[in-house]
């Protein structure tokens, strides 16, 4: 009974039905709660909570990973009612996701202070006692969590600190109220809705066909290169952006370029990553770094990165090795950029 239709009530109406598949009803589910504060109220019943403080997720040590601790709405109110803070406190969380289940997961910051809430930080030390655990920078966390952690931890603290700074309409100057799941804020003098933004980067692995060009800012762990990436400017689609940011940062000029994939990054402010390959044009490969925005930019051999790809143990490991020449880890899009590009030269060197 995958799809089939049905002629009800002789012919006076035709309904029709399909199972909706897991991935649909989940999504509708989720729009629900976005939309139906009561809903999201209902779900929280049931639901689990992830807590941060002043952005930093908690977390637990579990041999060289970190592993994410999740607590029921019973468990979160024993917490607050222990450090004299009541249920209400709840409201200030948002809404991060569900299960196939439809278990609602939320996120919820105990050390930031919203406009429209009269409660406190709550002392940070104290709860990682009671907690048995500690508040850590996600940047800091990053590659000692699963891809399923960090995808939901990104997706929180994106949320969490859109809400810390958009408490204010920009227009009335008036405090803004965040609807249930978080998904927008009101300015109730003037009914204005603010929704959560990303900011758009492209992100460019430039190649000259046997080579590819790779970049490194000061701020890089040492050794490590990465691909080219900057912020879209206002009225440019992602093929001027990624022209423009090529020429200025390298100083050259492409031939073709091509979409990848995109990724959410949440580092500094929420940023949609679109990843590209790009082509220069033939004879033009001398770089000339723009030193007020890159550290260094050099060409790689084939052999070079697919030697850095291949090098065993976790990222953090490899930096602590101090490799000459790294790459971006495997959680980072510029990693899949690099890996696709290796792979496709692998694959024209083979033998008809």
């Amino acid at each position: 009974m995958s799809l089939y239709c049905r002629i009800a009530f002789r012919g006076k109406s035709f309904c029709c039905y399909r199972l909706l598949s897991t991935y649909v009803t989940k999504t509708r589910y989720l729009f629900e709660l976005k939309e139906d504060d009561d809903a999201c109220k209902k779900a929280q019943q049931t639901g689990t909570f992830y807590l941060f403080h002043s952005l930093a997720p908690l977390l637990q040590t579990s041999e060289h990973r970190y592993l994410v601790p999740r607590f029921s709405l019973s468990e979160l109110e024993r917490l607050l009612s222990k450090f004299g803070q009541n249920a209400q406190r709840i409201e200030d969380s948002v809404l991060i996701g569900c299960s196939e289940q439809h278990e609602a997961w939320f996120a919820l910051d105990l050390g930031l202070n919203s406009s429209s809430s009269t409660h406190a930080s709550l002392p940070k030390s104290e709860m990682e006692t009671e907690l048995k655990g500690s508040f850590i920078e996600l940047r800091k966390a990053l590659f000692q969590l699963n891809p399923v952690d960090s995808s939901l931890l990104f997706t929180a603290q994106s949320l969490l600190h859109w809400h810390d700074g958009h408490q204010f309409c920009s227009r009335s100057g008036q405090p803004t109220k965040k609807n249930m799941a978080g998904s927008k804020r009101v300015c109730p003098s003037n009914k204005i809705i603010y929704y959560p933004q990303m900011a758009p980067v492209v992100i460019t692995l430039v190649s000259d066909g046997t080579r590819c060009l790779l970049a490194r800012q000061s701020s890089f762990p040492k050794g490590l290169y990465s691909a080219l990436a900057g912020f879209c400017d206002m009225g440019e689609s992602v093929e001027e952006a990624v022209r423009r940011e090529v020429a200025e940062e390298v100083g050259l000029e492409l031939e073709r370029l091509q979409y990848s994939a995109s990724q959410h990054w949440p580092f500094p402010n929420s940023s949609l990553m679109i990843a590209c390959h790009a082509t220069v044009k033939p004879g033009q490969t001398e770089i000339q770094v723009n030193l007020r925005e890159l550290e260094a930019a050099a060409w790689f051999s084939y052999a070079e990165v697919a030697a850095a790809l291949k090098r065993k143990g976790t990222y953090i490991q490899q930096q602590n090795q101090s490799f000459p020449f790294s790459v971006p880890p495997k959680l980072a899009i510029a990693h899949q950029l690099i890996k696709e590009w290796v792979e496709k030269h692998a694959c024209s060197s083979l033998p008809d």
